[in-house]
């Protein structure tokens, strides 16, 4: 059993001084004349919103080149050739599968033998195009969460429109129907654990002052089964300023528990067990991540312990980014002995970890290339460790398929192992513990023809020294000349990583037409650990935006591009950082294209989910922090006098984790100030963007159209 925190997020002497906002902290509103823009759903500004789609439909859509554009990316994104991803639920391999017949998506499922096949025979549970057909409803899917060990009986989560928020109602996968008077629950960013099967523990809207500031819920009660969801008991409360509070219910005969989680920001959460009516919190440190890994035998309990600071147990020091287990009864009693199974380096980090029954499977980046090691347990308690065989260089993802609840599980130590990099199309193979023989599940086909293209790995110096990787990818007969339509990629925070992958949408409208992608893992990111990201949060957040123009820069002296033919590209977090180093470097840039972003720092943490990320940003409110944030906040750093790049903001009216009204208030401020500026705002799609593949292929037709009318022309 994982417990993670939501989540489910980046050298020139002219950027050395940027100016300190003379604006008030708290007038900052009052000055605001775009505030009308954040009425999502308001008349007025949709109409605003449909008045600027139109224009960058008109000047987009006429382009001879954006039907074809989207016929390709809609083909990609219907085919049938692509990997169908599973969890596996017992005896059961469950997928959601969307294409041109079922834009919403079907709900079905399939065994391994059939799996294997190269056409498995699926079983449709929930055809979601029909249902949302049936209820009139815009329906999405939003995952469900099944009791097992039948899995029988799931929690199933439908949002509209692609919102975080969604309803959540219990589903039967024998009959295959909703279950009359079931759990139901009404749209709200809820929390729900099955505890047993007539009982749930949930977290949700319960009426005002039971969600916290960010939106999460604030209270946990249980509920039991034909009761009033009004009549079920108080567990636990949080505060209002913490982010969320939620449990995790772990059924493995033997090792059964439940566990109560308040987060106390984005990155720290206090732990405890419920036992009885009783809370003992956990002696862990608050920014670690922890979970469970469960053997035969009484010592066969053992906590996994991932550090986001150094811990210190005994005379030992552990430094951030390691992974340390120990037993957990053993750590209950007051011991403190730890194995660590993964110590980070200047280069490697802890990229992932999955266990099976007796194994720990780790997957280690090094220098952003993945590379897997598994540990098995001893009989002793200590873990031996074996390094894997795997492909490389590239992109590997383990999911452990051991279903503890089954008493024999055929596949106690089974995993899925993906692999992919720039130029080589997913693979999806089953391995097992203990052997580096693997059965090759599916592999992607090509959909692009990478013979005479290469991938490289260069370094870029940063304004402070610190040397930042970034991947450039090359099409064929592409020269350092300074004439390629470059597109910089970039993310830089939340401890989130940029690794390699194989992409089919640039391969299908980019790559053939001579356009290079260049993926920088600027800091902020979590391709060197906790250490990478901690380095650009809060006072430091100006680091990642360095970083960034270090690698455009780099770029240019390298003349792999030219500032006339290189764009930047980012959505959310990435969205800040490109809207920030816009308004910072604009000579360095020629195309922006600025996706589901935040851009007014100094209401973000008033606006829907924002409040979650002050651990990331700090607090506007704070006149330290503002005097920070100020500096590089895109909306109020905008120039009447200074010369933009014309660039293309998108959101979706839809999108109820980063408010809609940063992209509308920063293209109409800049819309005042005389600036060009295209917008596009899909009213569906949630934080993703679009909601099926018919809006995704329109979103990235306007997306690559815009840049190809940038970059390729230089105008």
């Amino acid at each position: 059993m994982r417990l993670r925190l939501l989540a489910r997020v980046l050298t020139c002497a002219a950027a050395a001084t940027l100016p300190v906002l003379a604006m008030p902290a708290d007038t900052a509103s009052a000055d605001d004349p775009n505030l009308w823009l954040e009425e999502v759903h308001g008349d007025k500004a949709l109409a605003w919103v449909r008045e600027r789609n139109a224009e960058t439909l008109e000047q987009l859509g006429a382009r001879a080149d954006f039907a074809s554009t989207r016929a390709k990316l809609l083909d990609v994104l219907n085919s049938r050739d692509r990997i169908p991803m599973v969890n596996r639920r017992g005896d059961w391999l469950y997928n959601l599968w969307q294409d041109a017949d079922h834009k919403r998506g079907l709900w079905r499922r399939t065994t391994l033998a059939e799996y294997r096949k190269a056409a498995p025979q699926w079983e449709t549970v929930i055809d979601l195009d029909a249902l949302g057909a049936a209820e009139k409803e815009n329906w999405v899917w939003g995952g469900a969460d099944c009791l097992g060990p039948d899995y029988r009986r799931c929690l199933v989560s439908l949002s509209r429109g692609g919102a975080d928020a969604k309803v959540v109602r219990e589903f039967d996968t024998v009959d295959k129907r909703f279950v009359d008077g079931g759990f139901a629950l009404p749209e709200a960013k809820s929390q729900v654990e099955w505890q047993d099967a007539d009982t749930l523990i949930v977290g949700t809207d319960f009426g005002p002052g039971s969600m916290t500031d960010s939106g999460y819920p604030r209270v946990l009660k249980r509920w039991k089964r034909g009761t009033p969801l009004a009549e079920a008991t108080l567990i636990f409360e949080g505060r209002q300023q913490d982010t969320w509070v939620g449990a995790g219910v772990d059924h493995t005969p033997g090792f059964e528990r439940t566990l109560i989680v308040r987060a106390l920001d984005f990155y720290r959460q206090e732990t405890f067990l419920l036992e009885g009516d009783k809370l003992v919190r956990l002696d862990v440190p608050d920014d670690a991540r922890i979970s469970f890994m469960h053997s035969a035998g009484a010592a066969g309990d053992t906590l996994l312990m991932e550090l986001r600071s150094d811990y210190r147990a005994g005379d030992r020091v552990y430094a951030k980014g390691a992974l340390l287990v120990a037993d957990f009864a053993a750590f209950r009693r007051g011991e403190r002995r730890f194995q660590a199974l993964f110590e980070p380096t200047e280069t490697t980090s802890l990229a992932g970890v999955a266990t099976t029954r007796s194994r720990v499977l780790i997957n280690v980046n090094d220098n952003v290339i993945g590379r897997l090691e598994e540990w098995q347990r001893q009989a002793d308690g200590r873990f031996v460790r074996r390094a894997v065989a795997a492909p490389s260089p590239g992109n590997l993802g383990v999911i452990a398929l051991h279903d503890p609840l089954l008493r024999d599980d055929p596949l106690a130590e089974a995993y899925l192992l993906s692999y992919t990099d720039f130029l080589t199309p997913d693979s999806l193979l089953l391995g097992r513990g203990g052997s580096d023989a693997r059965e090759t599940l599916k592999t992607l086909p090509a959909s692009f023809d990478a013979s005479g293209m290469r991938a490289e790995q260069l370094f870029a110096t940063s304004r402070d020294g610190t040397r930042v990787p970034y991947f450039v990818v090359w099409p064929k007969g592409a020269k350092a000349d300074g004439n390629n339509p470059t597109l910089l990629y970039g993310y830089g925070g939340f401890q989130i990583s940029l690794e390699p992958w194989y992409s089919r949408g640039m391969g299908a409208a980019w790559y053939p037409r001579g356009g290079v992608l260049v993926v920088a893992n600027i800091r902020g990111g979590g391709e060197y650990g906790p250490r990478w990201h901690q380095a650009a949060i809060k006072e430091h957040k100006q680091r990642s935006y360095d970083d960034f123009i270090a690698v455009a820069e780099d770029l240019i002296r390298r003349k792999i591009t030219t500032p006339r033919h290189l764009g930047i590209e980012g959505g959310s977090n990435g969205g800040l950082l490109v809207g920030a180093v816009m308004v910072q470097r604009p000579e360095l840039f020629n195309a922006v294209v600025c996706q589901v972003p935040l851009l007014d720092m100094k209401r973000f943490h008033k606006l829907l989910a924002g409040a979650s990320w002050m651990a990331e940003y700090g607090n506007p409110d704070l006149p330290d922090d503002w005097a920070v944030i100020s500096r590089y906040s895109p909306y109020q750093n905008v120039r009447r006098e200074a010369t933009y790049p014309m660039p293309l903001f998108t959101t979706s009216t839809r999108d109820d984790r980063v408010h809609p009204g940063h992209a509308r208030k920063m293209v109409a401020r800049l819309r005042e100030q005389g600036h060009p500026v295209l917008y596009y705002e899909n009213i569906e799609g949630g934080h993703g963007g679009a909601a099926d593949n018919e809006q995704r292929a329109t979103l990235q037709a306007v997306e690559f159209t815009y840049l190809w009318q940038r970059l390729a022309r230089g105008d």
